[in-house]
């Protein structure tokens, strides 16, 4: 058996979080109970409803402006989501590059359109002005198939859309829960940790399987 697949989670794996500032930001949008909402693994509410795709923008500015009982732009909570995001650490980014040389590499994200159509997928990404996209095979965001992680569906639906088999697939994920899922479906994983450098932990990983 060899890896030949490499998926990883994009919050609290490729970029660091910041769950904290996340939630100041939508409390000074007059989201008071943001703290009860916002999840680094899952969200709660409305805040999963966008994730899971319930909600698109537009449907959560509207709901979120009811919430907070004022009128919020699209600016004002793209802002507030944005707080999530510390850093992109290149050397993750050009780790990646490396891996698609030897591998098919993907992204598998609880997200929403604020962070992946707004920030991740435009220029605005990282300082040389390269999408996300220009960094895996495909991008698999919740809000697109409509359900979230650690739903054994997200990962089943990833697996028949690629064509992956799950045996030679090492998935890379912060949340516990979501590694544990990943497992049930014999996908090889590995547990990261918020702003780790997990770089030659995944080469270890990798190379176990090679031997």
């Amino acid at each position: 058996m060899v890896i030949k697949n490499v998926v990883f989670d994009l919050g609290g794996v490729i970029m660091d979080l910041n769950r904290e500032q996340a939630v100041l930001r939508f409390e000074e949008l007059g989201v008071a109970d943001a703290g009860e909402l916002i999840d680094p693994y899952e969200q709660n509410g409305i805040f999963l409803e966008i994730e899971n795709g319930e909600l698109t923008a537009e449907g959560f500015r509207h709901q979120l402006s009811k919430h907070a009982g004022r009128e919020l732009t699209l600016d004002e909570i793209q802002y507030a989501w944005m707080g999530f995001v510390v850093d992109v650490p290149a050397y993750k980014l050009d780790y990646l590059l490396e891996l698609r040389k030897r591998f098919d590499v993907y992204i598998l994200s609880n997200t929403n359109p604020f962070i992946m159509d707004r920030w991740a997928r435009t220029s605005k990404f990282t300082e040389a002005g390269r999408p996300l996209t220009e960094y895996c095979n495909k991008i698999y965001a919740s809000f697109e198939i409509g359900v979230t992680k650690p739903d054994p569906y997200i990962f089943e639906y990833m697996l028949k859309d690629s064509g992956m088999k799950p045996e030679e697939t090492l998935f890379i994920d912060d949340g516990l829960r979501n590694i544990e899922v990943a497992s049930a479906l014999k996908i090889q994983t590995y547990h990261a940790k918020n702003k780790e450098d997990w770089r030659e932990a995944v080469d270890e990983q990798i190379m176990s399987y090679e031997l």
